[in-house]
């Protein structure tokens, strides 16, 4: 393809400048050069990747996603689906799970049967973690489109005091039976009024996450 004459008063360009230059210059000198400039690539690439969120897609019978920025992939808990986590000074900071819900047999509305199975779940969650404080829950909505039940808590793990919020979902059509739990721990200080993941890292994955 030909070049695009320039006018006298704006040339000569920048590679013809240092055209002499790359022609005369030793192989290893070539070398280095196209070394550098690859790294340098890399190092931009591995940037613009950093600063954009990443995402999770799970298949299957009930398939879900979620985006996240800031947390990485970490083995999930035995029988859970994902895992993504960080840590500060080698102790937990922010966690987000997602395991498999399901229900027994019911009549009615699941709005009616996520309290009751609640009660159960929130005695399991004592059992596995020490020090559990309930400190409320409810129905709650995490986008326009997808609402559940919540059961809100604090522990202490490692001799630090974290935070808890364990979401209920389920496919918002009758009779369904198959969900998931989210299950969020933070290091943030939280409230009943603003609960985990109200803002901060754990909020993009908890808001973005969605059926199908």
């Amino acid at each position: 393809m030909a070049s695009i004459p320039l006018k006298p008063q704006y040339g000569p360009t920048l590679g013809r400048l240092l055209e002499p230059r790359w022609r005369s210059a030793a192989p290893l000198v070539r070398s280095l050069a196209i070394a550098a400039l690859c790294g340098l690539l890399l190092l931009v690439g591995g940037a613009v990747l950093a600063l954009l969120p990443a995402s999770y897609s799970h298949g299957g019978p009930l398939p879900f996603s979620f985006e996240y920025k800031g947390l990485y992939r970490t083995a999930p808990d035995p029988g859970g689906y994902v895992r993504v986590a960080r840590s500060a000074g080698g102790l937990l900071s922010d966690s987000y799970a997602v395991a498999p819900l399901r229900l027994g047999a019911y009549s009615g509305s699941v709005t009616g049967e996520l309290p009751l199975f609640a009660s159960g779940y929130a005695l399991a969650l004592a059992s596995r973690l020490p020090h559990l404080r309930l400190e409320g829950e409810g129905k709650t909505r995490i986008s326009s489109t997808l609402g559940g039940y919540e059961v809100l808590y604090s522990t202490t793990l490692h001799a630090r005091k974290l935070y808890g919020r364990d979401v209920m979902l389920l496919p918002e059509r009758p009779g369904a039976r198959r969900g998931v739990v989210i299950e969020m721990l933070s290091s943030q200080p939280a409230t009943i009024s603003k609960p985990v993941a109200s803002s901060g890292v754990l909020e993009r994955p908890l808001k973005t996450f969605a059926f199908g």
